[in-house]
């Protein structure tokens, strides 16, 4: 039986993506624009976040190669067999699927999309994502093409977002914070981080699920950390049953069709001893003044700048763990992260209209030192013309979060 390389399929109906077409079409009016200006002829992404931003269809690897062919005037999804029309149904444009049978198919499928007369010179590649393996194979296959790194131009480009795009992060915002308040409902000594993160989670699948019945729906998580687990941003939840007086991290994440949103709070149990709250009023206080500052017309780094100062000037500087913000938009935690748009001192981006960025300071005290545990806030804001707005509405600090239930 002689089995085919790749092929098409069209199974069932293309189904509403969380972007209006248009909203597509000049996503990729803008990346072939760019193409354009630096003479790439096709642009091929590999990445889970590009491929989504530009055609809707988040693939699941397992260790299979994905990718997207972009022409002047053609747009094509390559996606494993595996997965059958489904990537063909989840995205705006057209799909060619390869099968197994034989190594490196992929490729083969690659190929298939370009003119056999006129073999590109120039090919844009992501070269954050791309392995060695590929751009080799993709070497032997164009041995007389360029290779030109795309990844920064499309990176910026998505770190302005479409008001399609803000919606959609603020929707998440407010589900953000009904899994909050389900996380709280539960705490008191005795239950366990996992159980309470378990509820938080399934709170936000439920109200995603409500405002978008015709999405799929994969990746909403919590992190719930208590006591020792919360000196890391990103621990996950363990089994530890909480203690009164324990200081707690709560972490809701709910995500909608690849885009990620978070909410972060310190909390306490029942009570909060004289040096936590020493701490824990340090952070809000720096917290506090990192949201005044955000606005149109400040670099990234002139941020950091004040906040270390303050940071300084109440003796807590010296426990800073990473950076006082980043960029929202199509990103999780395992891709597609924003990098020129976070607030660190070596980032000298300006912020503009249509940028999202959280502000979320943390500290971290040791074991054995007074106050000891993770301390951190994060809000979302929205830049606008004359400032910023805050999508996060959970409240933050002692008066609010010294949780008696």
């Amino acid at each position: 039986m002689e089995r085919s390389d790749f092929f098409t399929l069209r199974n069932g109906e293309k189904v509403k993506l969380p972007f209006s077409p248009k909203e597509y079409q000049d996503r990729v009016d803008k990346l072939r624009k760019a193409m354009s200006e630096n003479d790439i002829e096709i642009t091929i992404l590999t990445s889970m976040h590009n491929i989504a931003y530009y055609t809707g269809f988040i693939y699941c690897s397992f260790g299979r190669p994905y990718g997207c062919v972009v022409t002047q005037n053609k747009i094509i999804t390559i996606s494993a067999n595996i997965d059958a029309s489904q990537p063909w149904r989840r995205s705006h444009c057209d799909n060619i699927i390869y099968t197994d049978w034989k190594r490196d198919n992929f490729f083969k499928a690659i190929n298939s999309i370009i003119d056999k007369k006129d073999k590109p010179k120039s090919i844009g590649i992501e070269n954050d994502h791309i392995t060695l393996e590929i751009k080799d194979k993709l070497n032997s296959i164009f041995e007389n093409a360029t290779f030109k790194d795309i990844s920064k131009k499309l990176m910026k480009s998505r770190m302005i977002k479409s008001d399609e795009e803000i919606e959609i992060i603020k929707n998440g915002a407010r589900i953000a914070d009904l899994g909050a308040e389900e996380i709280v409902k539960l705490i008191k000594p005795g239950q366990t981080e996992l159980e309470i993160a378990i509820a938080g989670r399934d709170c936000m699948e439920r109200e995603i699920a409500k405002s978008y019945p015709g999405a799929e729906y994969m990746d909403t998580w919590v992190w719930f950390q208590s006591g020792i687990n919360t000196d890391g941003a990103h621990n996950p939840k363990t089994n530890r049953a909480l203690k009164n007086g324990d200081i707690l991290s709560l972490n809701t994440f709910p995500m909608i069709s690849g885009y990620y949103t978070a909410l972060e709070r310190t909390l306490f149990v029942n009570e909060v001893d004289d040096a936590s709250l020493k701490a824990w009023e340090a952070n809000v206080k720096v917290h506090k003044r990192g949201l005044e500052l955000i606005k149109p017309g400040i670099k990234c780094s002139q941020i950091c700048e004040e906040l270390n100062d303050l940071f300084a000037s109440l003796g807590y500087l010296q426990y800073r763990t990473f950076g006082y913000g980043h960029s929202f938009g199509m990103l999780s935690h395992f891709y597609g992260r924003e990098a020129g748009l976070e607030l660190r001192e070596d980032i000298d981006t300006v912020l503009e209209k249509n940028m999202v960025i959280s502000m979320e300071p943390m500290i971290m005290i040791p074991e054995g030192k007074p106050g000891a545990g993770g301390y951190r806030e994060h809000d979302i804001l929205v830049i606008k013309n004359d400032g910023a707005e805050n999508i996060t509405k959970f409240p933050f600090g002692p008066e609010h979060n010294v949780i008696k239930n």
